[in-house]
């Protein structure tokens, strides 16, 4: 069982808002909707980058800048985050019976880590960071690494994703894919289940997928 992070098993897309809506201001703009659509499930540095383009500021202040944003997320993320609904019965759920498990995310291992503290390092066999990747999402490669060390077939895992580029990693690496949209509408030519929510969400119910 492999789950994104942001915006799948927590509400912190909203966390993100915040933080790249502070950013924006800061360098005397505003973040433009469409923008912050196309960050959703991208990393760090392709945020920011994204950002000072559509702001029309050189790119040469990706590192500055993006130095301020990884220190001003650590300080809201430290307040703690909320689960997606349904999100915290079915990892246990998993966990209780013995199911490998990993959290494979864009976001890099300094926030992650905090996150995965609220939510139980306990819960995983296996995280795996933005940072850690030789490619991240949407490639297919961090969810081939995060099965390949858990030593089982990418094709007889669940994938749970939100956006874009996540659900298009684990497509790509050929796992069976969940898709849970947030705020960002999913093309509808992805041929991925939909749900509106993990709510109600069981092992039986995964089981029933493969």
């Amino acid at each position: 069982m492999l789950f994104d992070m942001d915006g799948t098993l927590v509400d912190s897309e909203i966390i993100w808002d915040t933080g790249v809506e502070e950013l924006a201001a800061l360098l005397g703009g505003a973040l433009d909707p469409e923008v912050r659509a196309r960050m959703v499930g991208t990393n760090e540095d392709a945020s920011v980058t994204m950002l000072l383009d559509s702001l029309g500021i050189p790119l040469t202040e990706a590192p500055h800048r993006q130095t301020w944003l990884r220190a001003r997320m650590k300080e809201l993320f430290a307040a703690g985050v909320e689960w997606k609904p349904g999100a915290r019965e079915l990892l246990l759920e998993c966990r209780a019976a013995g199911i490998p498990t990993a959290l494979v995310t864009s976001t890099p291992r300094e926030l992650a880590d905090i996150i995965i503290g609220h939510v139980g390092r306990d819960n995983f066999d296996l995280t795996v960071c933005g940072d850690e990747v030789e490619k991240p999402k949407p490639d297919p490669r961090p969810y081939l690494g995060a099965a390949a060390t858990l030593g089982v077939d990418i094709a007889r895992c669940v994938v749970v994703e939100d956006s874009v580029s996540g659900v298009g990693s684990a497509l790509a690496a050929g796992a069976i894919t969940l898709a849970v949209p947030g705020d960002v509408e999913l093309p509808v030519d992805l041929d991925v289940k939909r749900l509106d929510s993990l709510r109600g969400i069981d092992l039986a119910y995964l089981r029933s997928l493969g």
